[in-house]
């Protein structure tokens, strides 16, 4: 999981009210409401208490909001959320959202034909779905016979093989932009051929074919792709494993931490929530288990904090990924280097 869209939290200091809240309609919030500011109250100044109400209470659904100094920096929907979680802590609790939340995979879904293609892209922010539209002719093949036959059926192949190289422009250009990591592909297989042909290799290399789709139905479509980027990122992780199997890697949050403060870190691997205590300062990748490690390093003041909170944190400021797996029991890392 990248950590891009979190990163700007750790521009404030903190301390951080986060606040999970269920799905609940809008007299349930109210009411609900009242608890949750009466565990917060105590600590959080009133401004930050007022922008979390007026936040909390815009919409039914699940949200994790995170607030500070009189304002809400982030707040995400969630299917799924805590049934309820409030804290007050140095750093935003961000776990259980994240582990709610998924993994976002930057990709690109495109469904081809003879025409063109319709192209929609995930990555930052809502999907944005783009229509490209090639030559409109010649694009049928006709049984007519004579001699023009094999004239007129050469003059289709080019104009469906323009149309699938403005598709291939189209998507080069998309997968350079957000960085896709996945190119799923639908459509008539004679159009996907050339489509194939025309790709650059940075987006031909991220191809996976879906079988199933076209512009006037996307149901199956739709339900392939879901499976297509769940089978992805279950590899994805196994190769994460495998390499942090594979090397004498930092497990714990002892080693892992130092790891991070190096910037050697790309990608961290957590069985879930890791309350055990460490030690941080202000800067990102100031996390340690010695809290006079710190101190050694010009924190004045340490302060504990929880390892999962702290971990990701070093992550989103180096670019360092974060993936939950019961594959593994403590924190553990998988190097760049």
């Amino acid at each position: 999981m990248r950590l891009d869209f979190i990163r700007h939290l750790y521009d404030r200091p903190g301390p951080y009210a986060s606040v999970y809240l269920g799905a609940l309609t809008v007299a349930e919030r109210k009411a609900h409401w009242r608890s949750v500011r009466d565990r917060l109250d105590h600590d959080v100044d009133e401004a930050t208490m007022d922008a979390l109400e007026e936040e909390a209470l815009q919409a039914a659904a699940g949200r994790a909001l995170f607030a500070t100094d009189g304002s809400v920096v982030l707040a995400e929907s969630l299917e799924e959320p805590p049934s309820e979680l409030v804290t007050y802590t140095p750093l935003p609790h961000v776990t259980p959202m994240l582990m709610r939340r998924g993994e976002n995979v930057r990709h690109i879904r495109v469904i081809v034909d003879h025409a063109g293609a319709e192209v929609t892209v995930f990555g930052e922010g809502a999907p944005r779905r783009t229509t490209v539209q090639g030559e409109s002719w010649p694009l049928q093949k006709t049984s007519q016979g004579g001699w023009s036959q094999r004239r007129y059926e050469r003059a289709v192949e080019e104009t469906w093989e323009k149309n699938a190289v403005a598709v291939a422009q189209e998507i080069d250009e998309q997968v350079r932009r957000i960085g896709a990591e996945l190119v799923l592909v639908a459509g008539q297989p004679r159009s996907r051929a050339f489509l194939l042909r025309h790709l650059s290799t940075q987006a031909a290399d991220r191809v996976t074919i879906v079988e199933h789709g076209s512009r006037e139905d996307h149901g199956q479509f739709e339900r392939d792709v879901e499976r297509a980027l769940d089978e992805w990122l279950a590899r994805r992780c196994a190769e994460l494993l495998e390499r942090h199997q594979e090397t004498d890697a930092p497990t714990g949050p002892c080693r892992v931490s130092k790891a991070l403060r190096e910037g050697r870190v790309h990608a961290v691997l957590m069985p879930g929530e890791v309350p055990a205590p460490v030690w941080v300062g202000e800067a990102g990748t100031q996390v340690g288990t010695d809290p006079n490690e710190l101190r050694h390093w010009g924190v004045a003041e340490p302060v504990r904090e929880r390892a999962d909170s702290a971990l990701i944190r070093a992550a989103a400021m180096t670019d360092a990924e974060v993936w939950f797996t019961d594959a593994v029991d403590d924190v553990a890392a998988v190097l760049r280097y």
